[in-house]
This record gives structure tokens, sequence and C-alpha cells, in this order.
């Protein structure tokens, strides 16, 4: 069985004030934002709660993701950062490395893959992961909570069943986020306020039921154990070494033609690595 979920994110500035969300179906699914951050933010974030959601089960997990960044980051480029202790080519520092962390940590030993899907072109999860992630980042616009959803209700275990990603969202964003952006790159995923709130008993899950207490004892963690199996593209990740890396050959000019979309696409890619248009372009060989 697969499960197929969709991640996106959104900021009404960006940066500015932001949101995530994830969504299966109208009973499972989560939203969260902050203040103050960037889409890029919102959509590694929207992953990574989903992760973290899901981290009970057994099944495959699809994830529908409209952001090449997002994919490419985790899929490609992340292997090789890690190597580097997550420096990219040109030896400065990874943006957005707490974020991509949480999900190197939360995605070990699970069978997840990624698929890229047309944001704004008609598919049902994408649509609603994505106005779901629009209106929190608006709640906090309006300084107003934003609809949290009812979190996951798929489990297959007992302890999965107790967990949920609203207590954890509702304590990320109160414990991780405030309104300067810094917050993001402090944020850690072994904070103790952090594994406390993702806890079977937190939000209204009553800890003295007996029930409860069993599926607490059963749950495995969110974080897998380091020796837990990589996911199967670390295993190519050599395919990938130097991916990143400026070319040795002499240059030669190549003039490309790109659409509008492809254009905001490229420029968003190099924004979030802090490098030009060219050089984009050039990782991209």
């Amino acid at each position: 069985m697969t499960i197929t979920a969709a991640a996106d994110g959104s900021a009404l500035g960006n940066p500015g004030p932001n949101g995530w969300a994830w969504y299966i179906d109208e009973s499972n699914w989560a939203a969260g934002g902050s203040p103050h951050g960037t889409n890029n933010q919102g959509e590694l974030r929207a992953v990574l709660e989903l992760l973290r959601a899901t981290a009970g089960i057994d099944e495959k997990l699809l994830i529908e993701c409209d952001s090449r960044y997002v994919i490419d980051s985790v899929t490609k480029w992340m292997p090789g950062w890690k190597r580097k202790g997550w420096r990219k080519s040109d030896g400065g520092p990874v943006l957005n490395r707490d974020l991509l962390e949480g999900i190197d940590e939360a995605i070990r030993g699970r069978d997840v893959e990624f698929s890229w899907v047309k944001g704004h072109a008609g598919h049902p999860l994408n649509e609603a992961a994505d106005e779901r992630a629009n209106a929190a980042a608006k709640a906090y616009q309006q300084k107003q909570e934003p609809r949290r959803g009812p979190g996951f209700t798929l489990a297959t275990d007992a302890g999965a069943a107790a967990a949920g990603s609203a207590p954890l969202a509702a304590a990320a964003d109160s414990g991780w986020l405030d309104a300067d952006e810094s917050a993001w790159a402090d944020a850690d995923a072994t904070d103790p306020s952090v594994g406390a709130a993702s806890a079977p008993g937190a939000g209204a899950v009553d800890p003295t039921d007996p029930a409860v207490g069993a599926a607490a004892a059963s749950a495995p963690s969110p974080f897998a154990a380091a020796t837990a199996a990589e996911p199967l593209w670390a295993e190519t990740a050599d395919l990938f070494e130097g991916f990143d890396d400026d070319p040795a050959s002499d240059p030669v000019e190549v003039r490309l033609t790109l659409t509008g979309e492809e254009h905001a696409r490229l420029a968003d890619l190099a924004s979030a690595q802090g490098i030009s248009l060219d050089e984009a372009l050039r990782r991209l060989i």
C-alpha cells in the first residue's frame, strides 16, 4: 500500500508571513506557519511535518511537491552537502540547514518517494495543500491562529494511532518561531520542548489512560536510529558528486530561451542558493 500526500508552502512577501501544509484527505491533513519566513522554508517545513506525522507507518509514502528546490535538495544535493559538512561547493553554508537536517533524520529508513507536480494545475492534493498553506500564511499576517487540521489519523499500529501532527505543529510554531527569521536557523529538532510536544500524551490525549500508555510504550520514535537504512537515493549519491561544482572545461557560449514559468523556477532556485542565474544553470548540467 502507498500513502499519497501533497506538501506545500506559502509566503506573503517572501520573506513575510508564511504557511505550510500537508494533505492526504479531509480527515488527514495539517497546517501551520510563522510570522516571518520564506516560501522555501514553508515548503521544507511541510515535508518535515508530514514525515514526522507519519513516522509510525510501514507503508510507502509518496509525496507530491511542486517545489523543485525541495525535491532536488533532498534527493540530489543533500548527500553531497552532508559529506562537505553542510557546505556548498563554493564553501558557503547551506540555507535552511536546520529543516534539511530534520528531514534527513526523519526520512532515514523510510520508503519515501517524491513526485513533482505543477502547481496551480488542478492536481487535487496539491491544490488542497496550497489552499491550507495560503490560509495559514494569511492567518499569521492578520495575527490570528491558523486552522491546524486533524493531523494524521490513518495510523496502522497502536503507536502511530496516538500520534498526530496538529499538537506538534502548535508546539513547533510557538517554540521554534518568532517574528525574526533567524528563529528558523536556531531551531533544533532535538530540543526537549519539541520532543515533549511530539509525545503521544500531548494535546487532548489523556496520559493517564492505560490504553494511551500502552500505545506510547510501543510507539516508534519519530527519529529513526542512526543504524537504520539510508534512503535509496543515498546509495546512489555518488552519481551526483560534483553536481553543483563548476565544470572544468573551457567556456562555451550557449543561448537558451525559457518560458516565464521556467525563468521563475530558475530564479527561485538561484535565490535559494544565493547565486546568479548563470551559476544556477551551470549547476544543473
